[in-house]
């Protein structure tokens, strides 16, 4: 009995890892045309001769309000200055990067056919961490000096739950974030639960578009985080269900459980031990669920309604 068992599941994951290799065969076929300009490099080395040159190609990076002597200003800027220097250190090449964003492309294009591939350009933001990567119908905007690192000298004074992810293998997890957030829909309804699976579609897409990516950097936890969360996922759920928090539409609880802090704010001994976003991580074994549990496309789930994919997941968190 228990090898006829043994056989039924090694065949059910011959037949998973068939399809996912036919999927993936699929998603490498497709021809992506990836445009990547390094204009942190370019603005490194302007100068008052060749600005009106560089204007003329980018004008979107250039805002009529500023006059030359302003960019001549930044430019020469010491801040300025260091900022070149050490994201030269850090990215004196790109190439890594590149294969990483042209392979995200394909799966989204596989899976979102109408995605139209953008211009990729590299930027200094003067550490801007709230943009650290912007998206445009026509252009992806990263800033190269939002990941020197955790430790590098300009994070001192910031926080160590932003400063965390400032680190280059969280470059691909951002973009993915930002290109699910043009896909996913925006929460129906104020309730915990619309909210909490608003974020469980965004990081189920990162499965989708980030095969090869491992789930901390998805969601951006250390190795740490993501170990609680997995130990602790039943008691956080029977948290949120015990104190009638799921239909809840306090909006208090989005920065409790939804947005970045330093922690998850359960009010016991226990919040500084506990990762922040928890509610996302939550979503995301939900939402893994439902798609494990029911034959349904990734665009059919992105339209289905939080009630509906909270029925049909019966969702049974790890022990």
């Amino acid at each position: 009995m228990f090898r006829i068992f043994g056989l039924i599941f090694l065949v059910l994951i011959s037949v998973s890892c068939d399809t996912q290799s036919k999927e993936e065969q699929e998603i490498e076929k497709i021809s992506i045309d990836l445009e990547v300009t390094r204009f942190d490099k370019k603005f490194a080395q302007v100068t008052a001769e060749n600005l009106p040159e560089l204007k003329a190609e980018y004008p979107y990076l250039f805002p009529e309000k500023f006059t030359d002597s302003m960019w001549m200003a930044k430019a020469t800027d010491t801040i300025q200055q260091e900022l070149n220097v050490e994201v030269e250190k850090a990215f004196p090449v790109f190439s890594a990067e590149e294969d990483g964003i042209y392979d995200l492309f394909q799966h989204t294009k596989y899976y979102f056919p109408s995605f139209n591939t953008p211009h990729v350009i590299t930027i200094t933001s003067e550490v801007d961490y709230r943009n650290k990567v912007l998206l445009t119908p026509d252009y992806l905007f990263i800033s190269l000096d939002t990941y020197l690192g955790k430790d590098h000298p300009f994070y001192i004074g910031l926080q160590e739950y932003l400063k965390k992810n400032f680190e280059k293998d969280q470059i691909l997890p951002d973009v993915a974030n930002e290109i699910a957030e043009k896909f996913v829909p925006q929460p129906e309804s104020k309730t915990f639960l619309a909210h909490l699976l608003y974020y469980g579609k965004i990081l189920y897409l990162k499965d989708k578009l980030l095969p090869k990516v491992a789930d901390s950097h998805k969601i951006g936890y250390s190795e740490e985080e993501l170990e609680w969360a997995n130990a602790n996922e039943e008691e956080v759920w029977r948290y949120f269900v015990e104190r009638e928090l799921i239909f809840d539409s306090n909006t208090d609880l989005y920065s409790r459980f939804l947005y970045p802090a330093p922690f998850s704010k359960f009010y016991l001994e226990l919040d500084s031990e506990s990762p922040a976003r928890i509610g996302q991580y939550i979503g995301w074994q939900m939402i893994r669920q439902y798609m494990d549990k029911n034959k349904v496309s990734v665009q059919e789930m992105l339209s289905t309604r939080a009630e509906t994919i909270f029925n049909k997941a019966n969702y049974k968190p790890k022990k």
